[in-house]
């Protein structure tokens, strides 16, 4: 194996023209970890987040973007049993995948589903862990529950929407075009509001409020989803596209029993993102296998064209996902 990579570094904070291709040493694994030749790594909104010096990486995650990928393991390190030198994974990842190489703990890793292509494979562990432990672990969506995703045309909108539909919740998405508002119905939307023609608050308040919401915009969206909210109904926040302050009634909160809550998935723990990763493979692959999920693929560039691949996504006009083929 060669001993350097090419890779995609952030040269400075900034917009997409700041991605510049470099050559790094080829990481090795640590205890527990394994190392990925990466076939496709998937781009995400974190990741133009750091790149615009937002959103530092954690303490001894690389610096490199990229949170996700698919490839094949070609090195493990000790006490890893699975899995296996060859063998082909999709990975979330601490940093590092806009790489030709990433390591990353080999808890972390799933296995590709079975039919999918390993293009379809690196969309799956950013969005996914991040739906699963938001929108069914910590919202506790249950089945006959009216959910509400903001951004439905997004990476993590086509999943929730899919995974909430899937589980039997009615599921309800906001979106900024008819075309999007299409492809949400499309994946199993009851309805898909257009927020720039239709006010969410009045839609969901007419259909007796949301049981559940996941937001990713912030900002004035907060104190209306708290008003788009059935009683003892919950929010759930993951970013914040238009800031993370808003002026909020509290009162509403009390009277109305509602739970505020929210994560980030890249601070957390190994163990914790180890403990989600088994959950998926219990009761999320099966799905996928059967065809009932499946990745909406946007576009894909070559590693060297992160930073259009930056441009696009922050041009809000994909629907799904968007990748960089590094292989």
């Amino acid at each position: 194996m060669t001993k350097t990579m090419r890779a995609v570094e952030i040269s400075q904070p900034g917009g997409p023209e700041v991605l510049r291709l470099t050559e790094r040493p080829v990481p090795e694994p640590g205890h527990g970890q394994v190392v990925i030749r990466v076939a496709y790594a998937g781009v995400n909104r974190p990741d133009a987040l750091q790149r615009a010096g937002s959103y530092a990486p954690p303490p001894g995650a690389s610096d490199l973007p990229g949170l996700e990928c698919s490839g094949e393991v070609i090195a493990t390190g000790p006490g890893v049993s699975w899995p296996a030198v060859g063998e082909q994974v999709c990975a979330l990842l601490p940093g590092g995948g806009y790489a030709e190489y990433v390591a990353t703990p080999a808890a972390h890793c799933l296995p590709v589903p079975a039919g999918m292509g390993l293009r379809e494979a690196a969309c799956l562990p950013e969005t996914f862990f991040t739906v699963w432990s938001n929108v069914f672990q910590r919202g506790g969506l249950q089945a006959g529950e009216r959910f509400l995703v903001h951004g439905g045309s997004s990476g993590i909108g086509t999943t929730a929407i899919q995974l909430a539909s899937a589980l039997g919740a009615r599921v309800f998405a906001t979106a900024g075009s008819a075309d999007k508002c299409t492809a949400c119905e499309t994946l199993g939307a009851e309805r898909a509001i257009n927020y720039r023609e239709e006010d969410f608050v009045e839609v969901m308040r007419g259909l007796g409020g949301a049981n559940l919401i996941l937001d990713m915009v912030g900002g004035n969206y907060i104190p209306r989803n708290v008003k788009a909210l059935a009683d003892e109904g919950r929010l759930v926040q993951i970013a914040f596209l238009q800031g993370p302050k808003a002026e909020l009634n509290f009162a509403q909160v009390m009277m109305r029993r509602l739970t505020i809550t929210g994560s980030t998935l890249r601070p957390q723990s190994d163990l914790a993102k180890a403990r989600i990763a088994e959950a998926l493979r219990a009761q999320v692959w099966p799905l996928l296998e059967a065809g009932r999920v499946a990745p909406v693929m946007d576009s894909d560039f070559a590693l060297d064209q992160a930073s259009e691949a930056h441009a696009r996504m922050e041009g809000s006009t994909h629907i799904g996902k968007i990748v960089l083929k590094v292989a």
